[in-house]
C-alpha cells in the first residue's frame, strides 16, 4: 500500500512538471525542485515558449486547468489576493472555469444510497438525473422531496477527496522547496499560504460545514424579509451529499429580465451592498464569493443567495483594524495610515517606512478634499494593494477576502446601475463600527479583561521570578539566540574564508614545487622534472583561475 501511494506521488509530480513545462513555466518548475522528475531531452529547455502565443497569465491558467481540482481552486483564490499577485494575473486566472463531465447517473444513485442509508425513492418523490450543473469538486440535482418541496441536491464526485488531499500534500512539499531555494518564495511565506489554502479547499470538501454556514447566515437575517437564505434538509444531508431548499428567480446580472420584470435596478443594487455590507460590518460572518450567478431575484424583489462553501469572519481585531483606516483615511493622517498598513501587513524582510510614506502621499493626494460619495472604493483598493506588494506586505487571509468581497460587491452594484456608488451604502456601516468599536460597553469589556490579565500577572509574577532566579543559580538558564537576519552575512563569510583557504592552498603548492624541484634531484630526476614543473604550475593556474573567477562573478548585482 506504502509503495503504490509513493509510486502515485511520484506520477503526480512528472505529470506536474510536464504540464508546467509543456505550457512555458519552466521557470517554476525549478523553482520548485520539478526539475529532477523530467528527462534532459524533455527538460527546461525542451519547450521554448512560441513567439506570440499567449501571454504568461494566459499560461498559468491554462495550466492551472489542465492539472484538474485542486490547482483550479488555488487559482481562484489566488485570483483573489491582490496582494499577492498583479492584476493581469487575478484578472485572468479569475477567468478559471470550475467545470467537469458529468458523473454518471447509477453512480451518482450508488453514492445517494450509500450516504442516506436508503434507496433514494424512499428520500425524494422525483430527481433529475440530468444535473443542473457539473464542477470539478461536485455536482447539483435538482428533485423533489416526499412531501412535494422542491430542493437541490449536490453531490461530491467519487474519488475527489483522495486526489485533492494528495495534491494538497504535493503543494505543501513544492511550497517547502521553494521557500528553501527562492527568496521571494520565502519572503511572502508560501508555506503558511498553502496551509491556508489546504484548510480552505478542506472546508469546501465537507457539505456538513457548508450546512452549517447557510444556517448561520438564515440565523443573522431571521425576520429580514430583503435576503432569503435556502433552507438546509439534514434529513437529506451528508458530509459527501447536501440538500438545500431550490430558489428560483432571475440572476442578479440579466440585465434584460429584471427590466422586463419592472425590477427597480437602483434599489437592487443598493440592497445587494446593504446585505454584504451588514454581514461585514455587524455580524462578522460574510459571504465570500458575492459573483452574480450566486444572486436570485424571485418575486417581489427578494433576494435569494446560494453557495455557501467559502466564508470569511471578521474578529474584532480586524474591526478595530478596519476602524483604524477608516479614521486615518478621514483625517488625512499619511503616519497613521503607515502604521495600520505594517500591522495589517506581515513582511518578511525589513520595509522602508520612508518610502511606504512617501508612495501613500502621492496615492491620497488624489482623494484629499473628496466626498466619500466621489470615492470609487476598487481603484483605491487597488492602488493601495499595489503598494503593498510593492513594499513586500501581505494580508492576512481574512482581509483579503474581505477586500475582494468589497470590490465585488462594488461592481455588481455597478452593473445594476452605473451612477451606483458603494461609498453612499457604506458611510452608514463605517459609522456605526466606529461608534462601536470607542463606545463605553467595549471599553469597559476591554479593561475588564486587562484587569483580569494584570491581576493574573500580579499573582503568577512573584513566582515566576523565583523560578527564573532559581534557574540562573543552579547555572540551567540559557539564553538562545536565531541570527535569521545575519545569514546573508555569514554566507558571504564563508564565502570569502573558503578564497582566502583556496589561495594560501595554490600560493603553498606554487611555493612547495619551486622548493621541491630546486631541493630534491632523485636519479633521472632531469628526465621528468619538466613534466612534474608543468602538471604542477597547470595545477596551480587552474586554482588561480577558479579564485579569480569567483571573485569577479560575487562582484556581479
Amino acid at each position: 500500500m506504502g509503495d503504490r501511494r509513493k509510486n502515485a506521488h511520484l506520477r503526480r509530480y512528472r505529470q506536474i512538471a510536464e504540464v508546467l513545462v509543456r505550457h512555458g513555466l519552466g521557470f517554476i518548475v525549478g523553482i520548485v525542485g520539478l526539475e529532477r522528475f523530467l528527462p534532459f531531452p524533455r527538460g527546461l529547455l525542451g519547450h521554448p515558449t512560441p513567439p506570440g502565443g499567449p501571454s504568461p497569465p494566459a499560461r498559468l491558467r491554462m495550466a492551472l486547468e489542465e492539472l484538474g481540482t485542486t490547482f483550479i481552486k488555488l487559482g481562484q483564490i489566488l485570483s483573489t489576493r491582490a496582494d499577492l499577485l498583479p492584476p493581469e494575473y487575478q484578472a485572468e486566472l479569475a477567468r478559471l472555469q470550475d467545470q467537469a463531465p458529468p458523473v454518471p447517473t447509477e453512480t451518482i444513485r450508488d453514492i445517494l444510497t450509500e450516504e442516506l442509508g436508503r434507496p433514494i425513492e424512499e428520500v425524494f418523490a422525483s430527481f433529475d438525473p440530468v444535473p443542473l450543473a457539473a464542477a470539478s469538486i461536485g455536482q447539483v440535482h435538482a428533485a423533489t422531496l416526499r412531501d412535494g418541496t422542491e430542493v437541490v441536491v449536490k453531490v461530491r464526485r467519487p474519488g475527489v477527496a483522495e486526489q485533492v488531499q494528495e495534491d494538497l500534500e504535493i503543494l505543501q512539499n513544492l511550497a517547502a522547496t521553494a521557500s528553501r531555494h527562492w527568496e521571494p518564495a520565502e519572503e511572502y511565506d508560501v508555506v503558511g499560504l498553502a496551509q491556508e489554502f489546504a484548510q480552505t479547499l478542506e472546508a469546501e470538501l465537507d457539505y456538513l460545514r457548508e450546512g452549517r454556514n447557510a444556517e448561520r447566515f438564515a440565523a443573522n437575517f431571521a425576520g429580514d424579509k430583503v435576503l432569503h437564505v435556502p433552507r438546509v434538509y439534514w434529513e437529506a444531508t451528508t458530509s459527501r451529499v447536501l440538500t438545500l431548499e431550490r430558489i428560483r428567480g432571475i440572476k442578479i446580472n440579466d440585465v434584460l429580465a429584471l427590466r422586463e420584470a419592472q425590477v427597480d435596478r437602483a434599489l437592487l443594487a443598493e440592497r445587494a451592498a446593504r446585505i454584504i455590507l451588514q454581514m461585514v460590518f455587524e455580524d462578522g460572518f460574510f459571504h465570500a464569493d458575492p459573483h452574480p450567478g450566486n444572486f436570485f431575484i424571485e418575486p417581489g424583489g427578494r433576494i435569494g443567495l446560494v453557495d455557501y462553501g467559502m466564508v470569511g469572519t471578521v474578529d474584532e481585531r480586524t474591526q478595530q483594524q478596519l476602524v483604524d483606516i477608516l479614521l486615518a483615511v478621514t483625517s488625512e493622517d499619511v503616519d497613521r495610515i503607515v502604521d495600520v498598513l505594517f500591522a495589517l501587513g506581515v513582511a518578511r524582510r525589513r520595509a522602508t517606512r520612508s518610502t511606504l510614506r512617501r508612495d501613500l502621499e502621492h496615492l491620497f493626494a488624489r482623494y484629499y478634499g473628496r466626498s466619500f460619495e466621489e470615492i470609487e472604493i476598487g481603484p483605491l483598493l487597488d492602488d493601495t494593494l499595489t503598494l503593498i506588494r510593492r513594499h513586500h506586505l501581505h494580508l492576512p487571509p481574512s482581509l483579503a477576502l474581505l477586500m475582494k468581497t468589497v470590490v465585488m460587491n462594488e461592481g455588481l452594484g455597478r452593473q445594476l446601475d452605473p451612477s451606483f456608488a458603494l461609498t453612499t451604502v457604506l458611510i452608514p456601516y463605517a459609522q456605526r463600527l466606529i461608534l462601536r468599536q470607542y463606545s463605553p460597553a467595549l471599553w469597559a469589556k476591554r479593561l475588564g479583561r486587562a484587569s483580569l490579565d494584570a491581576a493574573r500577572l500580579g499573582v503568577e509574577l512573584p513566582e515566576q521570578l523565583r523560578r527564573i532566579i532559581g534557574e540562573v543559580e543552579r547555572g540551567g538558564l540559557e539564553v538562545g539566540m536565531r541570527p535569521e537576519g545575519f545569514d546573508p552575512l555569514v554566507s558571504r563569510l564563508e564565502r570569502l574564508g573558503n578564497r582566502i583557504i583556496l589561495g594560501i592552498i595554490a600560493a603553498a603548492f606554487v611555493n612547495g614545487l619551486a622548493v621541491l624541484i630546486a631541493v630534491y634531484r632523485p636519479p633521472g630526476w632531469d628526465q621528468w622534472a619538466g613534466a612534474v614543473f608543468g602538471m604542477g604550475f597547470l595545477f596551480a593556474a587552474v586554482l588561480g583561475i577558479y579564485l579569480a573567477w569567483s571573485i569577479l562573478r560575487s562582484g556581479r548585482p
